[in-house]
């Protein structure tokens, strides 16, 4: 017996719902769904300029597309899988329409930061579903009895379980942080995806996978199917209660437990695909995607029975949330779709085995490509390899979508005679659903077997997806060669009589040390250094000999052969600043007459390039030198308010060959390209969503002084070709700094990694003229190096400076006009010196310093002629040109105002 996709009752004549054709009705009953997966690849590609790129890519998949085929399949299956009466498609047609604008208010007000929209949207959102959950229920009660009937109920329960979900997403956009933003994420995923779209494919595949490889259902199947759905519900509720409750224990117990549920669903599928292999792409694609639902679950059992906190629990969801998206939803979705996408929409037996060999194409090499892809991209890779594989994996998803394009738009290979009776297409068969011997069902090709690509040229195409990711890889590595472990000896040691013995040592890399930190070696023994990072930021080791890891990204690990050891010898992390905070180790040669201390020459691999290597650029200073003619100052002149109360901010950190001084450069670390960083601007209330990237070479962070939260997440160090979303909410006024975190601090922030947020207090009156001025320091290192620490942390400073460029407005003064009012926003970036900013030949009629009015402008006769700021405080001030002429500006700290920290205003009359 076969079960058609054609409703019970019907002729297979190609009649769907509202009297629309059965291709026409799902043409447009699955747009939408394509339209959203047409709008992730986009963001996909656009990523890194769009605010909240991870949730808005998560989210079109889930919830546009995904929900989308949910509601169009279920329906779908649920009149090929039930006996009886069809219910009117109406209401279906109204459920997807309203499904539609739920989804794209949520999207655009998440976009927008508009909760209350989020709000409305998600209520919609739960309502239609749970309004589909209650159709398939009727439906499903007045049924005559279906061996396969208990499918539908999985989709019931799924659609009950989307409310609940889709209510815990809008309170997560509502700017809950901590552990209750992770706990509630973790229950926002195990119903969403656990059970929404857990359920539903699951269910689903008991009967469609093996439909997919054309053969029959193992017997048992439907025993499965009645009894399946219970451990998949209780996982599934388990580890949402577990969550809500905060007892990671019962989560690990909910995950297992669905875990068990999908292996037993899994049996008998197992016996179908251990009967028929596999050659098409549908059966592979959704055996892959099993695969990664298992691996998920295992990881996030894992996490749950491992992680020390919430905090350390919501970093594990980060990183398996995108490999259920990309390996489970996205390759299900693609699997069914290419599967069932020609059987709806029919047209003879000839028609459905050409759209089905078009979106067949390449089947192998397409999920060979996406799946090692993968893998690759989970693993402690660098970060340039990271990118160019998950790029892979959106190439061999999204291959999809132009196949689909051409199975629509080809032109009939063959033609029915005029007059003929139209064929009924085999292709209407979904599974063989009676176990006992019988004919094999027929799939998609109708009378005729699938196209089945010999298995020589199954294994070529493996092996060419093979060979794109290992060149891919081969080549992030070739582009960053600072990854590859060195291979350097210990020349020094040359002359030492060589045991033959090896001392082997396992070190870690963690906060700044290395564990551990003395190493004994007996003199004429090589030593080999197997060492791991378990740290969040990269680092390295390299010896005084010249041997090398190559940079060490988190989890990473190598071996480092030091040579034969002969001296005693230093080791460190070369990662700029690293070594000076402490991140070093020694070698001691134990025995007789060890050899004196090998140090490091110029030029070496290990080199520092943290420290002063080379002269300082500081000779080159001159403070009277004219800049080039081109050069054109930082732009003092304060950003206008923005509209709206929310502000999307995109900052992305680069290592940027600066010029700080006429003639001096310094390779800075920046914020948008600029030291200091770009000046943010809002109102008290105002909401600033910052997307950080990291597109330099070291790991950085941001810390925002006007915002309250706690750091530990939003702070974090980010690795290069990583990014995270900042949110904070401005409580109070003032000009605030920002600044990178990552240790050592002191360095980032005088290598140029800070900026200013300017929060306007209330009613604050216009002025002619406002200008923002930001003191910090440079401490030079060499020609086109980074800034020196060792002068940092000698308090040495060869510079002082205004908005990054010594003496940069007495060569390019800022305009002012006789009479115009002109206030002067003042902010101490540091890392270290304070400021006493005053102009010369001027009076401050107003001076607010740190949220108060020291001096309002009520009483004419009161004035001040200084506003003193220590690193890290600010302020503003206000006044009135009497005259025409140049008026300098100075940090009243005179030795720093003879080293860079002077302007001028030129007022004209």
């Amino acid at each position: 017996m076969n079960i058609n996709l054609t409703p019970p009752g019907k002729p297979a004549s190609p009649q769907g719902p509202g009297g629309m054709s059965r291709a026409g009705w799902h043409l447009r009953a699955n747009a939408p769904a394509v339209a959203w997966l047409v709008a992730l690849v986009v963001v996909v590609l656009i990523h890194r300029n769009v605010p909240d790129s991870g949730w808005l890519m998560v989210h079109l998949l889930f919830l546009g597309a995904i929900t989308n085929s949910i509601l169009v399949w279920s329906w779908h299956f649920a009149q090929a899988l039930l006996r009886g009466p069809t219910p009117g498609s109406r209401g279906m047609a109204w459920r997807l329409a309203l499904l539609n604008v739920a989804v794209l208010a949520v999207v655009v007000s998440m976009t927008a930061d508009i909760w209350l929209l989020t709000l409305m949207g998600s209520i919609l959102v739960g309502a239609v579903v749970a309004a589909h959950a209650v159709v398939l229920g009727l439906r499903a009660r007045k049924a005559l009895p279906s061996r396969f009937g208990a499918t539908v109920w999985y989709y019931v329960a799924a659609c009950l379980l989307l409310p609940v979900g889709a209510g815990v997403g809008a309170a997560l956009a509502s700017g809950l942080t901590g552990e209750a933003h992770a706990r509630l994420l973790l229950v926002h995923l195990s119903v969403n995806v656990l059970g929404f779209v857990g359920l539903t494919v699951l269910g689903t595949l008991m009967t469609l996978l093996p439909t997919m490889l054309r053969t029959r259902v193992a017997g048992g199947a439907d025993s499965t199917a009645r009894h399946g759905i219970f451990p998949l519900l209780a996982g599934v509720v388990l580890t949402a209660a577990g969550a809500a409750a905060g007892v990671m224990f019962l989560c690990t117990v909910g995950l297992l437990a669905y875990l068990g549920g999908v292996v037993y669903v899994c049996i008998p599928l197992a016996k179908a695909v251990r009967g028929k292999p596999p050659v098409n792409f549908p059966p592979l694609s959704a055996i892959a995607a099993l695969a990664w639902l298992a691996v998920s679950l295992v990881w996030l059992a894992g996490l749950t029975a491992t992680s020390g906190s919430w905090t350390a629990l919501h970093r594990g969801i980060e990183s398996v949330a995108p490999v259920l998206a990309a390996g489970f939803a996205a390759q299900v979705l693609g699997a069914a779709l290419s599967y069932l996408v020609p059987v709806v929409l029919g047209g003879g037996p000839a028609r459905v085995r050409q759209r089905t060999a078009i979106l067949d194409k390449a089947a192998v090499f397409r999920v060979v490509l996406t799946n090692l892809a993968l893998v690759a991209s989970l693993l402690p890779v660098p970060s340039l390899v990271r990118v160019g594989t998950t790029f892979l994996v959106l190439a061999g998803l999204a291959w999809f979508l132009p196949l689909l394009g051409m199975a629509l738009l080809a032109k009939p290979r063959e033609t029915t005679t005029p007059g003929a009776p139209a064929a009924r297409p085999a292709a209407g068969a979904v599974v063989a659903a009676r176990p006992a011997a019988g004919a094999v069902p027929a799939g998609p090709s109708g009378a005729g077997a699938p196209w089945n690509p010999a298995p020589g040229r199954r294994w070529g195409m493996a092996a060419t997806g093979l060979a794109v990711v290992v060149l891919v890889v081969v080549a992030g590595i070739v582009a960053d060669p600072s990854v590859l472990p060195g291979l350097s000896q210990a020349g020094a040691q040359s002359a030492v009589a060589a045991t033959g013995k090896t001392t082997t040592v396992e070190m870690t890399m963690k906060n700044m040390r290395f564990q551990p930190d003395k190493v004994d070696v007996p003199v004429g023994n090589r030593l080999v250094i197997h060492v791991t990072n378990v740290d969040s930021m990269v680092h390295d080791l390299v010896t005084a000999g010249g041997a090398e890891s190559g940079r060490l990204y988190p989890g990473e690990k190598a071996t480092v052969d030091a040579g034969v050891i002969g001296a005693d010898m230093d080791g460190w992390c070369s990662i700029v600043g690293h070594r000076q905070q402490g991140m070093v180790f020694s070698i001691v040669a134990t025995g007789p007459a060890p050899a004196p201390t090998a140090r490091a020459m110029p030029g070496m691999p290990g080199m520092d390039h943290g420290a002063a290597a080379g002269s300082s650029a500081a000779p080159q200073l001159d403070f009277m030198k004219q800049p080039a003619a081109g050069f054109t100052a930082h732009n003092a002149a304060i950003p206008p308010l923005p509209t709206g109360t929310v502000h999307n901010v995109t900052l992305k950190v680069t290592d940027q060959l600066t010029e700080v001084a006429p003639g001096v450069k310094q390779t800075l670390w920046t914020y948008n390209g600029t030291a200091p960083g770009p000046t943010l601007r809002g109102r008290i209330g105002d909401k600033f969503k910052v997307t950080l990237i990291n597109d330099a070479t070291m790991g950085h962070s941001i810390d925002f002084h006007a915002g309250t939260l706690a750091p530990d997440v939003p702070m974090r160090t980010v690795n290069p070709g990583e990014s995270l979303t900042y949110t904070f909410t401005a409580t109070r006024a003032g000009i605030w700094l920002y600044h990178c975190s990552t240790m050592p601090m002191s360095q980032h922030i005088a290598n140029g990694m800070f900026g200013a947020v300017i929060i306007d207090p209330p009613n604050l009156p216009k002025v002619d003229k406002e200008y923002v001025l930001i003191q910090s320091e440079l401490y030079l290192g060499p020609q086109g190096g980074v800034a020196d620490l060792a002068k940092i942390q000698a308090d040495k400073p060869d510079a002082v400076v205004f908005n990054g460029y010594a003496n940069q407005y007495s060569f390019r003064p800022l305009p002012a006009k006789v009479g115009g009012k002109v206030r002067i926003w003042v902010l101490d970036a540091g890392p270290d010196r304070a400021t006493s900013f005053h102009v010369v030949g001027g009076q401050f009629s107003t001076v607010w310093s740190e949220g108060r009015y020291l001096l309002d402008g009520s009483d004419p006769s009161a004035g001040s002629q200084a506003l003193a700021l220590a690193p890290a405080q600010g302020g503003f001030v206000e006044l009135t040109f009497p005259q025409a002429g140049s008026y300098p500006f100075v940090s009243h700290y005179m030795v720093d105002a003879e080293r860079g920290a002077h302007g001028t205003f030129k007022v004209a009359g």
